[in-house]
């Protein structure tokens, strides 16, 4: 699967390892991984470019996921959930991941830099990639397609 990812200031370093854990011990769940900046680190940036680059390549590539990192991991929610077709979500545990995934079909997983080291991260970006949505679930179908009914979302 293509992945989308992009961070803010506070999310580079957390960004820079993400790609080097999405190709040495997630490689078989992605088939390409995709950075949308920044490409050096900028203390005065801001989080909303790239979360509207990785928001775009994810609407614009059927199946594709993305990860946002900024400080909290809550600006660059905000700014994906603003597109039709981005379901995003900022996750701390396995859990809340995996329930994200089942339930809400989320294709943006936003994560909080300033909270999770190495070892989460990973645990984290492994549920996302490999957990799928449950389609059997009638009332969930109904809701995430209910979600892009209203004609004024970007």
């Amino acid at each position: 699967m293509q992945v989308f990812v992009g961070a803010d200031h506070r999310g580079y370093e957390a960004k820079e390892l993400l790609k080097e854990i999405l190709a040495r011990d997630l490689a078989r769940e992605t088939s390409e991984v995709c950075d949308m900046g920044p490409y050096e680190y900028n203390e005065t940036d801001d989080f909303n470019d790239t979360a509207v680059a990785v928001a775009k390549g994810v609407r614009e590539n059927p199946g594709a996921r993305g990860i946002l990192l900024c400080g909290s991991g809550d600006g660059m929610c905000i700014q994906a959930n603003r597109f039709k077709r981005i379901r995003a979500m900022r996750c701390s545990t396995e859990e809340e991941v995996a329930t994200a995934r089942e339930h809400d079909d989320i294709n943006v997983l936003c994560l909080a830099a300033d909270k999770m080291d190495e070892e989460l991260m990973r645990k984290l970006v492994k549920v996302f990639l490999a957990t799928e949505f449950d389609t059997g679930n009638e009332n969930r179908m109904r809701r995430i397609n209910r979600l892009d009914e209203r004609e004024d979302y970007a």
